[in-house]
């Protein structure tokens, strides 16, 4: 359930509208890759084997900005770890400062950092694991590791979309940038 941004309205301007509209691209990226990288972990339980997912893994590098940097689900989560990074440090700051009434809100967007930031290392570790064998359990791993993360990301970046689009309209510029 969303919350409502507190405090006065203010205008939106020109560059307040296209850091929304960037934060959105980003997370659509997200968003698409996810939806790919889900279909991959069925297919990873019905016993595809390993060197067809690693062929689907690098057929990605054609399908999207995000899967060109690295051929594999370790580049993904690095990215997601670096989106959420330069949030906390630049944006999140910056929120705080312009509408203080956010401050529950980023620190439940801070919060979910953190929990993401483990889901995406548990995809990470299952992820190399499944190079080295074709154990069931490994396969499982991964399938759960990526569930829990489609799940926690998605509802996350539905979460801050909803509740800082209002205050970032109005600023002038990224905050640190």
């Amino acid at each position: 359930m969303a919350v409502a941004e507190t405090g006065l309205p203010r205008p939106g301007n020109p560059r307040g509208e296209a850091m929304v509209a960037e934060l959105k691209w980003v997370h659509d990226m997200i968003r698409r890759d996810l939806r790919t990288v889900r279909q991959m972990a069925a297919d990873v339980t019905a016993g595809l084997p390993a060197a067809e997912i690693q062929a689907r893994i690098s057929s990605l590098a054609a399908g999207g900005p995000l899967w060109q940097l690295k051929i594999n689900c370790l580049q993904y989560c690095r990215f997601v770890h670096s989106h959420h990074n330069a949030e906390s440090i630049m944006l999140f700051p910056g929120l705080r400062r312009a509408n203080p009434a956010l401050n529950p809100v980023v620190d439940k967007l801070e919060a979910d950092h953190l929990s993401v930031s483990g889901l995406l290392d548990e995809v990470g570790a299952a992820a190399r694991e499944l190079s080295s064998g074709e154990d069931p359990g490994v396969r499982e791993r991964l399938t759960g590791a990526l569930r829990k993360l489609s799940v926690d990301l998605l509802a996350h970046l539905q979460y801050e979309e909803e509740n800082i689009a209002g205050t970032l309209r109005t600023l002038h510029g990224w905050p640190g940038w």
